[in-house]
């Protein structure tokens, strides 16, 4: 297997194409000579940036990967990946991914369901909640499905575009982040402002709200897909990660055209500090107003609502945050795996529980739901 790694840890090695003679390619993928350059390009006035930049880019294209390769987690002792020599470890792995990926699926699509069919949930916090739900099913079956099948079958491939894909879909459902901080402007209004509930989020405002958050992971996803996939891998083709996270590929890549793609993830990550700003400040306005309430049981049903998504959000904001700004001296194998798993895996399966855990009404319409679909069994 070219350019795989012997170290320890969770890899996805990627599977280069033919490589070239080491001194017609430089390390920033791009060929002394130009025999792939298309007839005609290498005429072009260099002088124009434009040109010369989408000149590099594709030839860079052109000299990185074209299949990759899963290995599954392991850590050996002896410099070997001990996980994809042992059958038993391999299967233990896509046992555990199972249960989780199924209680993941069943969870979000009893949520889906039952707000769906239950007109008493037809408000703007369960309309958010289904999208939330949607989401959730696409993140996760981003990864943990190939991981599965890589492990089952004791196959290594995947596919270039395959990769690629992932990382595309890995943004675009990360429009969750975006989607959690208009469900934390749902808790301030229904609860500071009571009053102008229905005038702030009717239909409409919900829809426009929504495709909001689903638009802003749909740019991410455009802006960052293509920003990494025309780098050049000149790093080797072992990626130390369950799947094509995009963190790791850029580890591959000692091209200086990886800072593109680093100003990205910078401004990716100030947008989710905006957001993260703009729920601590929402909750801070919740809480006030709470502690205000006289009733116990009013401040009880006002934390049952806002309690499950504070909690979804700090895990999102908590794995992410440890993910992409933990110092490169702390990064192991075993706690890039954690973390990735935190972040990639755990809401979408967690999200479900936590949400109908202090839920009466959800409960109340998942009991249904439930009793609905034993009778027609019957």
């Amino acid at each position: 297997m070219r350019g795989s790694s012997s170290r320890n840890g969770h890899l996805i090695a990627i599977k280069a194409a033919p490589r070239k003679d080491p001194q017609s390619l430089n390390c920033r993928g791009t060929p002394r000579t130009l025999p792939f350059i298309p007839r005609g390009l290498e005429k072009r006035d260099k002088s124009n940036t434009a040109e010369e930049h989408f000149r590099r880019a594709l030839m860079g294209m052109m000299a990185t990967a074209k299949e990759m390769v899963v290995l599954p987690v392991g850590w050996g002792s002896s410099g070997r990946d001990a996980f994809t020599e042992t059958r038993e470890l391999q299967l233990l792995h896509f046992w555990l991914f199972l249960a989780i990926y199924l209680a993941a699926l069943l969870g979000n699509i009893l949520i889906t369901t039952a707000v769906a069919c239950d007109h008493r949930l037809h408000t703007p916090m369960y309309f958010f909640l289904l999208k939330l739900s949607v989401l959730d099913i696409g993140s996760i079956s981003t990864t943990v499905p190939q991981s599965m099948a890589n492990s089952l079958w004791n196959t290594k491939a995947i596919s270039y575009s395959g990769c690629a894909a992932q990382v595309f879909f890995l943004f675009f459902f990360g429009a969750e982040y975006s989607l959690l901080t208009v469900m934390a402007y749902d808790r301030y209004v229904a609860i500071c402002r009571p009053l102008h509930y229905g005038t702030l989020l009717g239909s409409r405002a919900c829809v426009h709200m929504a495709a909001a958050a689903w638009g802003s992971g749909l740019l991410h996803a455009l802006l960052h897909t293509a920003s990494t996939f025309s780098l050049p891998l000149c790093q080797g083709n072992a990626i130390n990660q369950f799947f094509c996270e995009i963190s790791q590929i850029l580890k591959l890549s000692s091209s200086d055209d990886y800072l593109r793609e680093s100003g990205l993830l910078v401004f990716s990550l100030a947008f989710a500090f905006g957001c993260f700003v703009f729920i601590v400040l929402s909750y801070v306005q919740i809480f006030r107003a709470v502690l205000r309430i006289p009733s116990e049981q009013g401040r009880h049903k006002a934390f049952s609502m806002c309690l499950p998504h504070l909690a979804v959000v700090s895990l999102f904001i908590s794995s992410c945050m440890i993910a992409y700004l933990k110092p490169p001296s702390v990064s192991s194998p075993a706690l890039d795996l954690v973390v990735a798993v935190l972040y990639s895996v755990v809401p979408a399966a967690v999200n479900p529980l936590i949400y109908s855990m202090r839920n009466q009404e959800l409960k109340d319409a998942l009991s249904k739901l439930i009793q609905w679909v034993h009778l027609q069994q019957q």
